[in-house]
């Protein structure tokens, strides 16, 4: 079947967002006198949302409901303003997206970040490149959940088949599988490569430019040219 569309997590696939989030989440720390975190830890705290990031951020004796909840607001808050400070896309995605555009591809988000968060990202970061974007809007929904990427693929209309899955975490390879669709893993986020191919990546890309040799191998394929 010949892929038609691309799925992209956003936080360490597309843009390197790190220091934004980890600053947003340190002064909320500091301001409550609690222990901060690396850049380092905050790579295994990205992923699964925000509200989750908090919860692993703060010291185990204060990380009960009412205060996840509360720190959760206090980082929304500081990271609503900041949150295109430092976060770039990594070097050579808009090649790819551009190479993507030009081969009639339809180009979707899929994030654990809040919807609003991330349209606010993409709109000033990759402005016109995209023809959904979806940020985490229900808690229940959020990846390894493949709902959001199968309304996608619908949106698109696409089948899931025709659905290339591109993230840098075991939990977007999970979606991938979870939503029958196929699953490229990028080594330059926030996960190892062993997590990848642990949770189903297909692929691996060390580089945007990996990702078109990836894309032409599988158009090849769809075409028969290659066995």
């Amino acid at each position: 079947m010949k892929f038609k569309g691309v799925i992209f997590d956003l936080d360490g696939t597309l843009v390197n967002s790190l220091e934004d989030i980890a600053d947003a989440m340190n002064k909320v720390l500091k301001d409550l006198d609690y222990p901060t975190h690396s850049y380092e830890n905050y790579q295994y705290f990205i992923g699964s949302g925000l509200r989750n990031l908090v919860s692993k951020s703060l010291p185990e004796n204060h990380n009960d409901e009412t205060q996840i909840e509360h720190c959760y607001q206090l980082m929304v808050e500081v990271y609503r303003d900041h949150c295109t400070n430092q976060t770039k896309p990594y070097n050579g995605i808009l090649e790819l997206l551009d190479y993507l555009i030009t081969h009639n591809m339809k180009l979707g988000v899929f994030s654990n970040k809040s919807d609003e968060l991330t349209k606010k990202i993409v709109a000033a970061l990759f402005p016109g490149y995209f023809n959904s974007i979806v940020g985490l809007s229900i808690e229940s929904l959020k990846k390894p959940n493949p709902s959001e990427a199968i309304a996608i693929s619908k949106s698109f209309g696409l089948n899931p088949e025709e659905i290339i899955f591109v993230g840098d975490s075991g939990i977007d390879m999970q979606t991938a599988t979870n939503a029958n669709m196929h699953a490229v893993g990028v080594s330059w986020g926030y996960r190892p490569e062993e997590e990848l191919i642990a949770n189903g990546a297909k692929h691996i890309a060390n580089h945007p430019s990996d990702l078109i040799q990836i894309f032409k191998t599988l158009k090849k394929m769809d075409s028969g040219l290659v066995s």
